[in-house]
C-alpha cells in the first residue's frame, strides 16, 4: 500500500524515451492548400506514411501516424492549427508521448535555399518562416533540428505570398518525387544514425 501511494502521490516526471522521435511537417489545413510550396511538410510526411504503410488519424491539434523503425519509433505529426499556430501542437505532442527534443524533427519549406536543395540542422533561427516563430515561441528555444526543403525565390517584388502558397511549377512537378525520397531516407537517418552523420550524408 505505502508503494503504491507513493507511486500516485510522486510529482516526478518521467525520463524522455530516448527510442521515440517527433517527426513533425509543417503546412495549412483544406484543400485550398494542396500541392503548393508552403505544405511541403505535409507532402513529405504523406510520402513517409505511405512507404511505411501507415495511414494519419485526426487527433488532438493535428493528425498523426505512427510506425518502427530499427527499433526506433517515429511519430509523424501534421499540425491542424494552420501554419503560425504550429507551436501549440508541437509542444503538446511533445509532452504527451514524452519525446526528448533532441529527437524532434520539423521539416518546411524554404525560400532561402533553391529547389532541389535540402538541409538539415540541429538548431538555428527562424528565418522569417512563421511556423518555426511560434514554434520557438511555445518551446522558449530554437535547439531542436529541422530539415529545410528548398521552394526557391523566383518572385516578383510584393509578391511572396502569392509564390509560396502557389502550387508547384510543371517542371517541378516533375521533379518533387525523387526530392520526397530523399527527404524521408533523410528522416529515417536522423533517427537511425543520428542529426551529425544524417547531415553529412544529406547536406550536399
Amino acid at each position: 500500500m505505502l508503494a503504491f501511494l507513493k507511486k500516485l502521490f510522486t510529482s516526478e516526471k518521467a525520463e524522455p524515451d530516448i527510442m521515440k522521435y517527433l517527426i513533425v511537417g509543417l503546412g495549412n489545413i483544406g484543400s485550398e492548400y494542396d500541392n503548393t510550396r508552403h505544405n511541403i511538410g505535409f507532402e513529405i510526411l504523406d510520402h513517409l506514411a505511405k512507404q511505411r504503410e501507415v495511414e494519419f488519424e485526426n487527433d488532438h491539434l493535428g493528425a498523426l501516424a505512427t510506425f518502427k523503425f530499427k527499433g526506433r519509433t517515429f511519430i509523424l505529426l501534421k499540425p491542424n492549427t494552420y501554419m503560425n499556430l504550429s507551436g501549440k501542437s508541437v509542444r503538446y505532442w511533445l509532452q504527451k508521448h514524452n519525446v526528448k527534443l533532441e529527437n524532434l524533427l520539423v521539416v518546411l519549406d524554404d525560400l532561402n535555399l533553391p529547389y532541389e536543395k535540402m538541409r538539415m540542422r540541429t538548431k538555428g533561427k527562424d528565418g522569417g518562416h512563421n511556423g518555426l516563430k511560434d514554434i520557438d515561441k511555445m518551446l522558449g528555444q530554437n535547439n531542436y533540428a529541422r530539415l529545410r526543403f528548398g521552394i526557391g525565390s523566383q518572385y516578383s517584388k510584393g509578391q511572396q505570398v502569392d509564390f509560396v502558397l502557389g502550387e508547384w511549377t510543371i517542371e517541378e512537378e516533375q521533379a518533387i518525387g525523387p526530392l520526397k525520397e530523399k527527404a524521408c531516407k533523410a528522416i529515417l537517418a536522423f533517427g537511425t544514425i543520428g542529426a551529425g552523420r544524417a547531415m553529412s550524408e544529406f547536406n550536399k
